[in-house]
């Protein structure tokens, strides 16, 4: 099953010609879940030629305007694609009245159900089949929200070869097990799945960050992450002004990966507008001097998460 992480902004405060404002879709199977919606969104999934209308849940760190102003396009146009499904909208308290002032004010057709939950305590927020989503707290100058995805463990590796030496039939029977299920033979003889397969494995795990001081509580959160999407929005020479505006630098990003331990790999996102795409090297330098598995997310990126085995 293909879990895929496609970058449609990496901006932060405004858009600029090639770094339209943060938001990052998810894609696994038929789940499509978005994660903050900055300006320009709609442009980032008509250029990636992905399929808006099968966004099932939009994920919102906090209400400021950066995170937030695609919203209204994306709520007016899937009324133009034959919606069928409920769109559900996840985020921070003020997120609901955001979203009905935009319907009433702008005079939308809406043509499908919008489901809003604001997030009234840390926890699972969503449960889909076979993972869920998470909420835990950050901190900045208004209820802000981390996000991570987390699936279920999958069962161990089958051996045909215990099979065989139990009797079972190949076929039906092989499959059962495979997916966990306990099988009665002819004989009356019960196998349990732990009889044929190996340890479970480990399910993939997707963490999203930004707009935070950087909170020892964060590397709890994220730890063990497939691919860990922090802010690294100034270079550390502006630490001080970062903390004033209750934001973090690329080397604390970078702190918080190492600290968490078994991220395998974090991209930074959502650049200070004061740094041209070329300077943004010097903020990958900093973070990498420190967790060398990063990297800078850029516009249309598209990357997929593998399994471990």
């Amino acid at each position: 099953m293909n879990l895929e992480v496609f970058i449609l902004g990496c901006g932060g405060m405004m858009p600029l010609p090639r770094r339209h404002l943060t938001s990052v879709l998810l894609r696994r199977e038929g789940d499509l879940l978005l994660f903050d919606c900055g300006e320009a969104t709609q442009i980032s999934l008509k250029k990636l030629n992905l399929r808006w209308k099968n966004i099932s849940t939009i994920f919102i760190s906090h209400t400021h305007a950066d995170h937030v102003t695609g919203l209204p396009g994306i709520l007016m146009l899937s009324s133009q694609v034959d919606r069928t499904e409920p769109l559900y909208i996840i985020g921070p308290p003020k997120i609901k009245e955001f979203v009905e002032t935009s319907i009433k004010v702008l005079d939308m057709y809406i043509n499908y159900d919008i489901i809003v939950k604001e997030i009234t305590e840390p926890g699972v927020v969503m449960q889909g089949e076979n993972f869920k989503v998470e909420a835990f707290p950050l901190e900045h100058t208004k209820p802000c929200f981390g996000y991570k995805l987390t699936e279920d463990q999958r069962p161990g590796i089958f051996h045909p070869e215990k099979a065989k030496e139990l009797g079972i039939p190949m076929g039906a029977l092989w499959s059962e097990l495979q997916h966990g299920g306990t099988i009665t033979l002819s004989d009356g003889r019960s196998v349990t799945p732990d009889m044929v397969l190996g340890q479970p494995r480990k399910g993939r795990k997707f963490s999203f960050v930004t707009d935070t001081l950087a909170l020892p509580s964060i590397s709890e959160e994220v730890k063990d992450s497939d691919l860990f999407i922090c802010e690294g929005m100034f270079e550390e020479e502006l630490a001080e002004s970062a903390h004033e505006k209750k934001h973090m630098t690329a080397v604390e990003a970078a702190n918080l990966a190492v600290s968490a331990g078994g991220i395998k790999k974090m991209g930074l996102i959502h650049y200070s507008p004061r740094y041209t795409d070329k300077e943004l090297s010097l903020l990958l330098e900093q973070a990498q001097s420190i967790f060398p598995d990063t990297f800078l997310t850029r516009d249309g990126q598209t990357i997929l998460l593998k399994y471990e085995d």
